[in-house]
């Protein structure tokens, strides 16, 4: 019969390179907590490689970053409103916890030596404050930072708001000019404010009584006009109609504002006809009896309050939707 070999029994213990390489792990550690050790965070640098951290790894698209006072900006936009404040009470939580548990280790510190209390207000004397008085002073801090948002806002507002009337005045002398061209001076008053230039035009010119279509003298003025808005190509258009409050008595509308709504209407498909402005951009609207400029009670109050405005909104206040 054929004998069978002897397995060789594995060598006792560890391997004799496990010992060496333990050796070296051993001395990788020793290193690099020495390193460790001796090294020292230099804040400003610090700041500078999150500051350029947060530029190319941002929430935000190109040009997105964050600012203080509580506000992030991306495009002129602003978010996460207060946010910095949060952030800042959470921190400010932190350290108010780590200096009172300081104070305590003072306080008893100063019980065991035989001038405590000596100490303790010398303490006191060179921080320059009590614990009462820092957190005092972070609320004074949290209510400045609060009041100068709310400046900030109220100048962008009225930033805005200044902006907005010198546009609609330059779009107001504008169209006074093309209407002495036009020798419409007369019969369309001009006005603005901050949001848009206004054009009125007297109800008697443009519709028959108690009708809504044009009439034959009000082509040629609405024509003329649409000329003259054909230019404002990206500005939002509101045609708005309105009546005196003289009930309506015949069939062919059922009240005020349905007559109004229809005189804006065919004003406002008139001048989408003639122009090549983006229908999207001309609105109308019919206000009825609700929106008197004089007294129903005469008839030249109600002659001026059977009318027909166009709004020409400037670019800051024209939102389409």
């Amino acid at each position: 019969m054929a004998k069978k070999q002897k397995q060789e029994e594995a060598p006792a213990g560890s391997p004799a390179w496990m010992a060496t390489f333990s050796d070296l792990m051993n001395l990788l550690l020793c290193f690099f907590v020495l390193l460790f050790s001796m090294s020292s965070t230099d804040t400003a640098k610090f700041e500078e490689v999150i500051a350029s951290i947060q530029s190319s790894f941002s929430i935000f698209s190109s040009g997105g970053s964050s600012i203080g006072e509580g506000h992030m900006i991306s495009s002129g936009i602003s978010q996460l409103e207060m946010f910095d404040d949060y952030f800042k009470s959470v921190t400010d939580g932190e350290d108010e916890d780590y200096e009172h548990q300081g104070a305590s280790d003072q306080k008893v510190e100063g019980e065991q030596s035989e001038d405590g209390a000596n100490t303790e207000n010398g303490s006191q004397t060179e921080q320059g404050q009590s614990p009462g008085e820092a957190t005092s002073q972070e609320d004074n801090q949290s209510e400045n930072q609060a009041d100068k948002t709310d400046v900030s806002v109220a100048q962008a507002k009225k930033a805005l708001e200044k902006a907005g009337v010198s546009e609609s005045e330059q779009i107001a002398e504008e169209i006074e000019e093309k209407l002495r061209l036009h020798g419409l001076q007369d019969e369309v008053e001009v006005e603005f404010n901050a949001n848009y230039v206004m054009l009125t035009i007297n109800g008697a010119l443009l519709f028959d009584s108690g009708k809504a279509y044009l009439s034959k003298d009000a082509i040629g003025i609405v024509d003329n006009l649409a000329a003259i808005i054909a230019e404002y190509d990206q500005n939002v258009i509101e045609i708005e109609g309105h009546t005196d409050n003289v009930p309506m008595h015949s069939g062919t509308y059922e009240n005020n504002d349905v007559l109004s709504m229809y005189r804006a209407l065919y004003v406002a498909e008139r001048i989408r006809e003639q122009t090549n402005l983006n229908p999207a951009y001309i609105k109308s609207a019919g206000r009825g009896e609700y929106v008197p400029i004089a007294d129903n009670s005469t008839a030249e109050g109600r002659a001026r309050n059977r009318r027909v405005e166009i709004k020409i909104y400037n670019k800051y206040s024209s939102d389409i939707d």
